[in-house]
């Protein structure tokens, strides 16, 4: 599981890096900056799903620990 949520770290942080090179800021919100905005918003909300994976696998390690 440790390795599963790195490697997909990794990866929507590339993603991420990836998806702000092809905004146009002169543009922002026209063409295929969009896109590319909206890809970033899916990655943050993927990454934010796999730190809420990682934090309740601790939880639930630390409770059969205390059984």
């Amino acid at each position: 599981m440790k390795i599963f949520s790195i490697i997909f770290t990794v990866l929507v942080i590339a993603s991420i890096v990836f998806s702000a090179t092809k905004i146009d800021m002169s543009n922002p919100f026209e063409g295929d900056s969009v896109i590319a905005l909206i890809m970033i918003m899916a990655a943050l909300c993927a990454l934010a799903l796999i730190y809420i994976l990682m934090t309740s696998k601790k939880i639930q390690d630390n409770l059969k620990k205390k059984r």
